[in-house]
């Protein structure tokens, strides 16, 4: 897993009117075709964005503790991502491609973790009180 950079420069993703946080948000970013897997095999999902290169899922703020999201993930807490054009190649501003049919912004973190980990290859792992250097890092 990867945490965005500390960078003034990153903008949040809004929420639609009308979809209540009350329990705050982060987003769980990954590469479009997985995203794209995944989308299929979820039977919720929540508030989903993308640009050319990623997809980004809304979860409840603090889905990252104790959590090692697998490798080729990115974690931007309050749904801070890194706009175009500020890290690598140029790329469209994430827009939003699924629009919960529920009343919750948020996919639900614990079943999209374990897809997420079962469609890169990667054993769950999770640990009580032992968050991840990356993860603290971003807070």
């Amino acid at each position: 897993m990867t945490s965005l950079p500390r960078n003034r420069h990153r903008g949040r993703l809004t929420l639609p009117a009308g979809l209540p946080a009350q329990l705050g948000y982060d987003a769980v970013g990954m590469p479009v075709d997985l995203g794209k897997r995944i989308m299929k095999s979820l039977p919720r999902i929540g508030c989903v964005y993308a640009d050319d290169q990623r997809c980004w899922w809304i979860v409840p703020a603090g889905s990252d503790i104790d959590v090692d999201w697998p490798p080729g993930t990115s974690y931007a807490v309050g749904a801070r991502v890194t706009p175009p054009n500020v890290m690598g190649p140029p790329r469209r501003r994430p827009r939003m491609i699924h629009h919960p049919h529920g009343g919750s912004p948020y996919t639900p973190p614990i079943p999209l973790y374990v897809l997420t980990c079962h469609l890169t290859g990667t054993a769950p792992s999770w640990s009580p009180g032992a968050s991840t250097a990356g993860a603290v890092a971003a807070r």
